[in-house]
C-alpha cells in the first residue's frame, strides 16, 4: 500500500506538471502572433498581400482579433479542440492539413534515426564502458567525441559530397522517385544514417560514462565476489541503472527533433516539418510557425511523458515516488 500511494502521489506530480507546461505552451503559442509589432491581420496573413482597409476590417472581425484578449483565448482554446490550427494564405490551405502532409516523413526521418541511435549507443556506450581500457572501446569512445561534436548539417554535407556526388551511391535530393518503399529506403539511407551517427556517438558517450560510475558502486562489485560473470552483472544489473540518464537525453533528442530536421531536410532536399518551418519563417507565415511550433511541443511532452513512464518500470526509487 505505501508503494502504491507513492507511485500514485508521483503520478498526480507528474500530470500536473505536464499539464501546467501545455498550458504556458497555449499561451505563448497564442500570444506570438498577437503581440508581434504591427497589425495582427498582417502578421497573420503576410505583408507581402495587399489588403484594402475593408478586407482587413472584415478579417480582423472573422478572426475574431476585435475582440478582448481573453475572450480571444476562448475561441482559440475552442478551434484547438475542434483541430482548426489556422489558415495559411501564402500555401492556401488549412495549417492542419500541411502538417499532416508534412509530419509523417519528419517523423519517419528522424523516428528512425533516433531509435537506431539509441540502440546503437546504448549497447556500444555499455560496452565500452564495461571495458574502457580495451582498444576497440577507446576507439569507439574517439570516434563519438569526434562525431558528436560536428553539427548534423556539416556531417550530412561531407556525406552527401562523398557517397552520392563523388562516388554516385545515393541520390542527391529528394524522397523518392516512385512512390514505393524501396525507392523511399533509397533516398531516406543517407540523412537517416547521418542522424544515427549523431545521436548514436551522443548516447554512447553518455551511457558509457553512466556505466563506469555504477561499476564502481558496492553492488557491482559484490556481484562479482558472489561469482556472477561479468556480463550478467553488466547486463542484468549496471546497464539497467545507467540506462536512466540515456532516456532523459533520447527524450531532449525529441525537443531538438524538428530544429536537426530543418538542417538536414536542407541538406538532403527532403519535404518535411524541417523545410516547412524554414519557408514559413521566409514568408512570415505566422500560423503555420504557431500550427508547427505547438505540434513540436506536443511531442516533446509526450516523448518526456513516455520517458518518466519507462523510467517507473526500470528504477524501483521512481515507483516508491522518489525523484
Amino acid at each position: 500500500m505505501p508503494e502504491q500511494t507513492a507511485l500514485l502521489s508521483w503520478i498526480i506530480r507528474k500530470a500536473i506538471r505536464y499539464l501546467i507546461s501545455g498550458f504556458i505552451v497555449l499561451v505563448i503559442v497564442f500570444l506570438v502572433p498577437r503581440l508581434m509589432p504591427g497589425d495582427p491581420v498582417r502578421n497573420l496573413v503576410g505583408e507581402d498581400v495587399w489588403l484594402s482597409p475593408a478586407t482587413l476590417q472584415a478579417l480582423r472581425s472573422e478572426m475574431g482579433l476585435d475582440l478582448p484578449l481573453n475572450e480571444q483565448f476562448i475561441h482559440y482554446l475552442l478551434d484547438l479542440f475542434s483541430l482548426n490550427l489556422g489558415y495559411s494564405y501564402h500555401l492556401n490551405g488549412p495549417v492542419l492539413n500541411i502538417l499532416l502532409g508534412r509530419i509523417p516523413w519528419t517523423l519517419l526521418l528522424i523516428g528512425t534515426s533516433i531509435l537506431a541511435g539509441a540502440c546503437f549507443g546504448v549497447i556500444a556506450g555499455a560496452l565500452t564502458g564495461w571495458n574502457p581500457e580495451r582498444w576497440w572501446a577507446r576507439t569507439l569512445t574517439g570516434s563519438s567525441l569526434l562525431i558528436s561534436s560536428i553539427p548534423p548539417y556539416i556531417l550530412g554535407l561531407a556525406f552527401l559530397a562523398c557517397f552520392s556526388f563523388y562516388l554516385h551511391l545515393f541520390p542527391i535530393k529528394g524522397l523518392y522517385d516512385t512512390p514505393d518503399i524501396f525507392s523511399i529506403i533509397y533516398h531516406l539511407t543517407l540523412p537517416v544514417l547521418v542522424l544515427t551517427l549523431f545521436y548514436a556517438s551522443r548516447n554512447l558517450l553518455i551511457m558509457r560514462g553512466s556505466v563506469i560510475s555504477e561499476r564502481g558502486l558496492l553492488y557491482p562489485q559484490c556481484a562479482r565476489a558472489l561469482g556472477i560473470p561479468r556480463q550478467i552483472i553488466l547486463k542484468r544489473h549496471v546497464a539497467k541503472n545507467a540506462l536512466l540518464p540515456v532516456l532523459t537525453l533520447i527524450a531532449l533528442d525529441f525537443g531538438f527533433l524538428f530544429s536537426g530536421a530543418l538542417f538536414i531536410e536542407i541538406v538532403f532536399s527532403l519535404q518535411g516539418m524541417g523545410s516547412l518551418i524554414y519557408d514559413a519563417i521566409l514568408l512570415r507565415d505566422i500560423p503555420v510557425l504557431t500550427g508547427s511550433f505547438l505540434v513540436i511541443s506536443v511531442f516533446v511532452i509526450l516523448a518526456n511523458l513516455s520517458v518518466d513512464l519507462i523510467s517507473v518500470l526500470i528504477d524501483p526509487r521512481v515507483r516508491m515516488g522518489r525523484e
